[in-house]
């Protein structure tokens, strides 16, 4: 009698305990975070949505949070990616300063940038961010490739800088260390330009 007694006590508090576990996932798992995306949305659309960016047509074509491959010279280029610009695989190369690996990245980076004076080059056109998806360059590495852009793209090195200074933004507000060009915002000017005066 005593053992069918337990075996019901044990049966009651393992069936108490998987309600327990169920309501708490519920609401941690679901009902949690469909009120924090509905707060989000109506106090900050834009960004509970992913900050998307979206061509004249409507359509996606990146976010401001997120950095993407440019490689094409009519373009401002990013900082390097360990990742390949993956954001599903965020993460830097975790190379060694001292290391002879990092140097040799950064010749190569170098060399493909045609840049015959590597002095002038700014770090963060030859450095990684640690995401590896900043989607940031610093004013300096805009100019640096002002010039570039201007040339392929016909126009005028002013014109290329005052469209880049129009993109100039402090992402983290007042505790930003520097102003700051969001490239796939600024890369998206110069094709509107360019639609604009061909």
């Amino acid at each position: 009698m005593n053992t069918i007694n337990h075996s019901n006590t044990v049966f009651l508090h393992l069936m108490t305990s998987m309600r327990i576990a169920m309501v708490t996932m519920l609401v941690c798992c679901g009902a949690y975070m469909l009120v924090i995306l509905g707060f989000g949305r109506i106090v900050t659309p834009e960004t509970a949505d992913g900050s998307l960016v979206k061509d004249l047509n409507g359509n996606v074509v990146g976010s401001v949070l997120i950095a993407q491959k440019f490689s094409r010279p009519e373009y401002f280029h990013p900082r390097p990616s360990a990742v390949d610009y993956n954001a599903a695989a965020s993460g830097g190369s975790n190379l060694s300063p001292a290391g002879s690996k990092l140097a040799e990245r950064a010749a190569s980076v170098i060399d493909t940038m045609g840049g015959d004076h590597p002095s002038l080059i700014p770090a963060d056109l030859v450095t990684e961010s640690g995401s590896g998806l900043d989607p940031h360059i610093t004013i300096e590495a805009a100019k640096y490739q002002a010039e570039r852009v201007a040339k392929v793209r016909g126009l005028e090195p002013d014109t290329v800088m005052s469209l880049v200074m129009k993109q100039v933004k402090r992402p983290g507000g007042l505790f930003a260390p520097e102003p700051l060009v969001n490239v796939l915002m600024a890369n998206m000017e110069l094709d509107q330009i360019s639609r604009d005066h061909p």
